[in-house]
């Protein structure tokens, strides 16, 4: 079996990426933390993945496989620290209500603060759909985005708050490199240029 081409997104691919991540991370610790209550978490979710997409679609660092199966979203290093790596607008924009607005912006926040200051490429999320599962093609799509990074000689960054994607990680290179407890337990890592 032969692996699809990763392409890099366009605001075409939007909803299958979005669809995807939405059903990736059902079960993710600081999305459920987010974004608790099972009958909004479809929509909050999608709002959340939307903006990201949006945010970065037109900086080509928007990495796919099988039509928006798998996707990881990079933050390229112009304008580092980022002023906001996860930011998602005002409540009314996202159309959160103020529960789930408060904890979107103070993991943003805190997240942002955990941060190094120097340049580097930041993998903000990397999903990929359970009905694509087990093909290897998140890897293929992070590496997509080390390959970028390593090429301009600048390390990678990770944020997981999942403890058994620390292994999983740690087993492709990625070393972490902080912590923080709250909201929900969560590790930095980094992985520098190859």
């Amino acid at each position: 079996m032969t692996t699809p081409e990763i392409t890099i997104a366009t605001p075409a691919d939007r909803s299958a990426v979005v669809g995807s991540l939405v059903a990736a991370f059902v079960k993710d610790p600081i999305l459920r933390h987010l974004f608790p209550d099972e009958e909004t978490y479809p929509r909050y979710a999608a709002t959340f993945f939307g903006h990201l997409f949006d945010k970065r679609v037109h900086r080509s660092s928007i990495f796919t496989i099988g039509g928006g199966a798998s996707t990881a979203i990079w933050e390229p290093p112009a304008g580092q620290p980022a002023a906001s790596v996860a930011s998602h607008g005002s409540r009314e924009e996202a159309g959160y209500p103020a529960d789930v607005s408060t904890r979107v912006e103070s993991y943003d926040q805190a997240v942002h603060d955990a941060l190094p200051t120097f340049a580097f490429w930041y993998l903000g999320v990397v999903g990929t759909h359970p009905n694509s599962a087990g093909r290897g093609w998140g890897r293929a799509v992070m590496r997509a985005g080390l390959d970028r990074a390593s090429a301009e000689g600048l390390p990678a960054i990770l944020e997981t708050s999942n403890p058994g994607n620390v292994e999983l990680y740690r087993r492709g290179g990625w070393e972490v490199v902080g912590s923080m407890a709250e909201p929900v337990p969560t590790w930095f890592m980094q992985q520098p240029p190859r």
